[in-house]
């Protein structure tokens, strides 16, 4: 778990950043006959219908300390892989393939918080990859005996390479915790819930995160696939 919430909010930018920022693989055709674990989750959360969004927005917004947070609103149009955000008074578009003009700290948080809300699809789309065997493990939140996969990022590339990420899942392969472990470090950095899943245009998605014994919630708001 985190120390300080000072450090805690520095983590919200960086907890996925190393991900998407590598080159992410074609989605994987959910029809073969031998599924890894990683095609069995993403296919769990939707897979099949990612081909046929357009546009996907949302808003991503961390409450804590009793207090609401400001969010940042997104607007992904996948197939141009043209980017819209507005945080604030900040608003940046942009395309994914010509970067030089956008502010870095836009992207770094596009990437961040999509990763935060896509994250079943992630495991089969990022390259520089491994994905451990499965287990069977307790989860560190609801203390429950879920299954276990550990996704690790390559030690180059991306804004944070080298994370680790436990990701504990049911039977039915919905994922229900992660545990995120910088530079894939043995302790953990910080470990969330996934729940309140929604199905968005065939897309299953969680749309909070919490920590154990704290009223810290990741949310996803406004969340619109078309």
């Amino acid at each position: 778990m985190i120390k300080h919430l000072t450090i805690l909010f520095t983590l919200f930018i960086c907890v996925s950043s190393c991900n998407s920022e590598k080159k992410e693989r074609k989605p994987i055709s959910v029809q073969t006959t031998q599924l890894s674990v990683a095609e069995k989750i993403a296919k769990a959360h939707g897979l099949e219908h990612w081909n046929n969004v357009n546009r996907i927005e949302f808003t991503f917004q961390v409450d804590r300390n009793g207090q609401q947070g400001n969010g940042r609103a997104w607007t992904w149009f996948p197939k141009k892989d043209s980017v819209i955000m507005q945080a604030g008074e900040q608003y940046v578009k942009y395309n994914r393939s010509q970067m030089d003009s956008v502010p870095p700290n836009a992207d770094q948080a596009f990437i961040n918080d999509k990763f935060w809300l896509l994250i079943p699809f992630q495991l089969v789309w990022d390259e520089g990859t491994t994905i451990s065997e499965p287990k069977t493990e307790t989860a560190p939140i609801s203390k429950s005996e879920l299954n276990k996969i550990t996704l690790t990022y390559g030690s180059e590339g991306g804004y944070t390479p080298g994370d680790a990420y436990d990701i504990f899942y049911d039977d039915n392969f919905i994922i229900r915790e992660w545990v995120f472990r910088q530079g894939n470090s043995q302790e953990p950095t910080m470990s969330t819930t996934f729940e309140n899943y929604k199905n968005f245009g065939g897309l299953r998605l969680a749309q909070e995160h919490k920590m154990e014994e704290s009223d810290f919630n990741l949310r996803f708001t406004n969340i619109n696939v078309n």
